[in-house]
């Protein structure tokens, strides 16, 4: 069996996010004086421990941190604008993006983006890694009015590539919303793993660094030749 098309989950998998939130959140500090009433570091800190990966939107976020620190003169919506304008300034792929997306296309694989988030906040990260020429089709979760795990958006994926579930393989970081969801619709799934993890889903391959993706595709390749 060959695989045909690999489509990608986009923070944490193609973006490194953490990385990218780090960089924006000590430069909104260096730009808005108001924060600087409390220290860098303890600012920082608090608003990763808060955004809890991605998982809880901007808007909490923005609303607890003035909450919980003396922060004077300024409003969650200016911040949160803020983020939402200026964090694709920042964002960062990880190692060896572009280098293994530009050998999977010479394999004639179809390449697809299956995200969920907000639609041109995610398509403006996505654009930011200058990899959108590379990919055939992109499915951003409030344009599709679908959300991973949900199986719809990966067949509408799938039916947008024109490749059947058993031809393709998904490329994730979530256990659940990427690994499982995509091997429940008869995809191969292989896990992005990002540090030191509890548990470790049950795909089929699992990568730290995406050049360790070309070898497992073209391992699938040469089987089915």
């Amino acid at each position: 069996m060959t695989i045909a098309a690999v489509l990608f989950d986009l923070d944490g998998t193609l973006l490194d996010r953490d990385s990218s939130l780090l960089l924006f959140v000590r430069d909104q500090y260096h730009r808005y004086p108001e924060l600087q009433t409390i220290d860098e570091e303890i600012f920082v800190q608090r608003f990763i421990e808060l955004d809890n990966h991605g998982y809880v939107w901007k808007d909490k976020v923005y609303q607890q941190l003035l909450h919980e620190f003396p922060i004077q003169n300024i409003d969650w919506a200016l911040l949160l604008n803020d983020y939402i304008k200026n964090f694709h300034k920042h964002c960062t792929g990880f190692p060896n993006l572009l280098k293994m997306l530009t050998a999977l296309k010479r394999q004639d694989i179809k390449l697809a983006l299956v995200s969920n988030g907000f639609g041109q906040f995610q398509y403006d990260n996505f654009k930011a890694l200058h990899i959108e020429h590379l990919f055939d089709e992109v499915l951003i979760s409030e344009w599709e009015g679908l959300r991973k795990p949900d199986k719809a958006i990966f067949n509408r994926a799938l039916a947008k590539l024109g490749v059947t579930a058993e031809k393709a393989l998904f490329v994730g970081d979530h256990p659940d919303n990427d690994i499982r969801a995509s091997r429940d619709v008869g995809m191969k799934a292989v896990w992005k793993r990002n540090g030191p993890v509890n548990a470790i889903p049950d795909a089929d391959a699992i990568v730290d660094d995406l050049e360790e993706l070309v070898n497992i595709i073209l391992h699938y390749i040469t089987q089915s030749s």
